[in-house]
């Protein structure tokens, strides 16, 4: 399924990121759906909590924001944008 290699892919940045900073826990993942995605705020968080089960990304708010650019060179993805870790 689209969606959930979507979100693993997504869960693997977000972890690499945290361990590089030495992180125990991510709090939040900050993403941006692009305006021409084909997926809804909902389900793209339905599938992240999936995805970061038994990580360190488990039970992290996922901020999603939703941009308008029809234009914007990623405007059919997903950009993970940050994360928020507890060291």
């Amino acid at each position: 399924m689209h969606e959930s290699s979507l979100t693993d892919s997504l869960v693997r940045a977000a972890l690499d990121l945290a361990r590089a900073e030495g992180a125990r826990r991510i709090a939040a993942v900050r993403v941006r759906i692009g305006a021409l995605a084909q997926i809804s705020p909902a389900h793209l968080r339905e599938h992240f909590e999936h995805s970061a089960l038994g990580t360190i990304a488990e039970g992290a708010d996922l901020v999603v924001r939703v941009a308008d650019d029809i234009d914007d060179p990623n405007a059919q993805g997903v950009v993970l944008e940050g994360v928020s870790i507890e060291s």
